[in-house]
């Protein structure tokens, strides 16, 4: 009678020491014309709910994060918005892609960069993967630019800048290094609603952002528990402290994630990513 249940409980144990310490893969078809879409398991994410804002610390020169709980109208915790902050005269911004997609620490370890986020929406068609709207990569544009919507990473020699292509189209004879596009705004520049409430159809998600605050810096932010709606993460980007003067929606669901290597910190995707945005110390 106990040796059943002994093995019951051995086996509960396993699974989750395997749950907590690495990442089950398995692999789930999307359709038969393609290829099939590597899901991998989060590795549980560790904060602490009882601090509500741990306001901004130092990582290193022009490197600052911060985690910001977010809570219900019945004080119930909801959310956890992870933030990194970068001041571009220390860090410098670039954009990956590679046909075979890779996780955060494949990215990572292959570019060696300081950080790795996901980038934008992407599509796969005939076993191949492409990047939704323009993007350029070492220089060379594939794909087509949004017209009348959306926003843009563009990278030039002097720096990284977000754009809200409705302000601020995309000109193919720009000499832009690198570049991303994704949808839709989250903040209009000079910080106003980029996503308003007639748009909201109430889907919650995993959410990944690129922000420029009025001080031109670079925020990434990531809320990996799913409960923001857009409108709702638009509202809470505009109403916040942030100083945001514009924030563009990137990929969400199973491609949110986020690796940063010194201190090291990982919030996994879910899926492996042929496209991200990569960062570098100068």
């Amino acid at each position: 009678m106990y040796k059943p249940i002994s093995r019951i409980l051995n086996s509960s144990l396993l699974l989750i020491l395997i749950g907590t310490f690495g990442s089950i893969v398995y692999y789930l078809k999307a359709a038969p014309s393609l290829t099939p879409v590597v899901i991998l398991t989060p590795v549980p994410l560790v904060s602490d709910p009882s601090v509500p804002d741990t306001g901004w610390s130092r990582l290193q020169p022009g490197l600052e994060r911060r985690v910001i709980q977010v809570y219900d109208n019945q004080n119930g915790r909801v959310e956890s918005v992870y933030i990194w902050r970068l001041d571009q005269k220390y860090f410098r911004m670039d954009v990956a892609f590679d046909g075979t997609p890779k996780s955060l620490q494949t990215w990572q370890k292959e570019t060696n960069a300081a950080l790795v986020i996901n980038g934008g929406y992407f599509s796969i068609e005939n076993k191949r993967y492409f990047a939704d709207g323009l993007t350029i990569v070492d220089g060379k544009a594939s794909g087509s630019s949004f017209d009348g919507f959306g926003g843009m990473l563009a990278i030039d020699q002097s720096g990284a800048e977000l754009r809200w292509l409705i302000q601020k189209p995309y000109n193919s004879s720009e000499p832009l290094q690198a570049a991303l596009q994704s949808f839709p705004i989250l903040v209009q520049p000079g910080g106003q609603l980029g996503f308003g409430a007639e748009r909201e159809n109430n889907a919650r998600a995993r959410r990944t952002v690129i922000g420029q605050d009025k001080q031109g810096r670079i925020l990434l932010l990531v809320a990996p528990e799913g409960y923001f709606t857009l409108h709702q993460l638009s509202v809470y980007l505009t109403a916040s402290d942030l100083s945001l003067d514009i924030a563009v929606n990137l990929d969400g669901g199973g491609s949110t994630g986020i690796l940063v290597a010194n201190p090291r910190e990982i919030i996994p995707s879910k899926v492996l990513l042929p496209f991200v945005i990569l960062v570098y110390a100068r």
